[in-house]
């Protein structure tokens, strides 16, 4: 299905061609484009230009340029533009004016690329669905995802971060939002925001992009929650344990592998289910069901498809190691959660860990904690404060990597603490002295920390199996 005509995009950009061409998708990478893609030529760590002419081997209906590269024919099926980020940018605004979807954006310190699935498993059935394959949430993320989202798209859900002051909002504006989620609010970033307040007024930022009459929906259980509401427009609906939340999350009981939560809306019962372990979890379902209803969309069958949905790798998803096949429920209880980390992510994650089963009476829970970046003066306060952590009365051991972890590690008791390692990498090379069979474990951290090389140490051990 054409997606891009070059006369659209010309239009669209106020750029030129030499040749008619067509394209069929978007992409800014040669190494995962499709046939029929148009190639962006973005600059980051490369220069995207300097790909073109491999793009266009690889079958590429067109490519997004600011300069004919060397090696590419001037007659070659090129859109050329001033700068090509701004021509991403007009893509995505142009794709968005084109369409009658509800548009749902989602903000947050946590959570934002959980409640993008949820809402892409919730909407299923309801509609042609459009939503970024990864968290595809920043300066070019969010045009990329735009510019990729068909005519004909009826529900789109568009993922909107930040780490600095005065992103959000030209990314709202862009994406123009029917309704918008506010997940939560949590100390990140703090290396370039003063306070938690100030985070809070930029995820607001998000309601500046609302369309007319859109529908802004917000945490009601946070400090800052009436610092939101001041920046809401009137349409707007909370979520939360608060009695005062018009969604209200009445109880979430965790399972083996999931979590049944039972909730209230307008007097009127709603259960769902999750195929995840916890309250966090719960509380991003509850959003999810509340922007699908704000979206038109039908209560009841986005509950029940709600089930269907389940946290990939790297984001709280859950596996067992078998360890000797002989002997299936000898084995290893692992939660992948090393995906990123910041400190309301890892009090959650540590609460999980303290209420879970653990596979053997003698098994223990066991913590593999990685530094927690971008948090300014009070990073080490934060880290060690997770000593005092209530959770932690129900964990046994912590493994802790990395020099801010270092303050943790050296808050806990004796008893609990495991080993220390400047790097994942050192702790990747000894499995067998973090784990041992019966245990249940959770390993989290900073993207730059590279946690997932502990997770897949430990998953070498044995044959996983997801729960």
């Amino acid at each position: 299905m054409t997606l891009w005509t070059s006369d659209e995009a010309v239009a669209a950009t106020g750029g030129t061609s030499a040749v008619s061409w067509t394209a069929t998708g978007v992409s800014i990478d040669t190494r995962t484009l499709e046939a029929g893609d148009m190639f962006v030529a973005l600059k980051a760590e490369r220069d995207g230009h300097d790909f073109v002419a491999q793009a266009l081997e690889k079958g590429a209906g067109c490519a997004l340029v600011s300069k004919i590269p060397d090696g590419v024919p001037k007659d070659a099926p090129l859109l050329l533009v001033e700068d090509v980020l701004a021509g991403l940018e007009a893509l995505g605004r142009a794709a968005r004016s084109r369409t009658h979807a509800q548009v749902i954006g989602v903000t947050g310190s946590v959570g934002k690329t959980s409640t993008k699935e949820m809402l892409r498993t919730a909407l299923t059935g309801q509609g042609a669905i459009h939503a970024a394959e990864k968290s595809y949430n920043n300066h070019w993320g969010v045009p990329l995802t735009l510019a990729r989202m068909p005519r004909d798209t009826d529900f789109a859900v568009i993922e909107i971060g930040m780490n600095h002051p005065g992103e959000i909002a030209p990314l709202a504006k862009m994406a123009c939002p029917n309704v918008a989620i506010i997940t939560i609010v949590a100390p990140a970033h703090l290396e370039a925001f003063v306070s938690v307040e100030d985070i809070a007024r930029e995820k607001a930022a998000i309601f500046e992009g609302l369309e007319q009459g859109g529908t802004a929906i917000i945490n009601a259980d946070l400090a800052t929650t009436q610092l939101l509401l001041s920046k809401a427009p009137s349409n707007c609906e909370t979520f939360g344990q608060s009695e005062a939340a018009d969604w209200q999350l009445l109880e979430a009981t965790s399972g083996d592998a999931s979590t049944v939560c039972r909730a209230s809306h307008a007097g009127t019962a709603l259960v769902f289910k999750l195929g995840a372990l916890g309250r966090h979890f719960a509380m991003n379902g509850l959003a999810c069901l509340a922007a699908a209803h704000a979206a038109g969309a039908d209560l009841g069958r986005a509950a029940v498809e709600l089930s269907n949905w389940a946290p990939p790798s790297g984001r709280g998803q859950r596996k067992f190691i078998h360890l000797d096949a002989q002997m299936p429920e000898q084995g290893i209880d692992l939660f992948d959660d090393a995906y990123n980390a910041n400190p309301a992510s890892v009090g959650a994650a540590l609460d999980v860990l303290a209420s879970a089963t653990r596979p053997s009476a003698a098994g223990r829970r066991v913590a593999i904690l990685g530094d927690m970046k971008e948090l300014g003066e009070t990073e080490a306060d934060l880290h060690a404060s997770f000593a005092t952590h209530q959770a932690m009365e129900h964990i046994d051991q912590v493994h802790c990597v990395g020099p801010l972890m270092k303050h943790l590690y050296d808050s806990l008791p004796a008893s609990k603490q495991g080993l220390w390692a400047q790097t994942s990498a050192e702790l990747a090379e000894s499995p067998l002295a973090l784990v041992r069979a019966g245990d249940v474990v959770m390993a989290k951290g900073s993207l730059s920390m590279k946690m997932a090389l502990i997770v897949d140490a430990i998953k070498n051990l044995g044959q996983s199996v997801a729960k």
